[in-house]
């Protein structure tokens, strides 16, 4: 079974999160900047990867995702500054 990732995704630091799933990141980034996906990253302009988990599974992936995206802003947010404190653009280290 392929692995599975959870990803999310902002138009400046701070911003606006999209949070998503895939079983391929680079491909979906990809995706989402050429606005062939989603229109609501289209509308936001939420390009800029700046977290995001790798699982198991896609199974493990999805679960996680709706988990969290029940979680409070401020727990997003959090998340993404332990990984990411300067909310820096990750796509280019896929």
């Amino acid at each position: 079974m392929k692995a599975g990732y959870v990803y999310v995704l902002t138009n400046k630091p701070m911003g606006v999160l999209y949070i998503g799933v895939t079983d391929d990141l680079a491909r979906r980034v990809e995706q989402h900047r050429a606005n062939a996906v989603s229109s609501f990253t289209k509308r936001y302009n939420c390009h800029r990867l700046v977290w995001f988990g790798r699982f198991e599974n896609i199974h493990d992936a999805r679960s996680f995702e709706r988990q969290m995206k029940k979680w409070d802003r401020a727990w997003k947010v959090a998340r993404i500054v332990e990984m990411n404190p300067t909310w820096r653009d990750l796509a280019g280290d896929l």
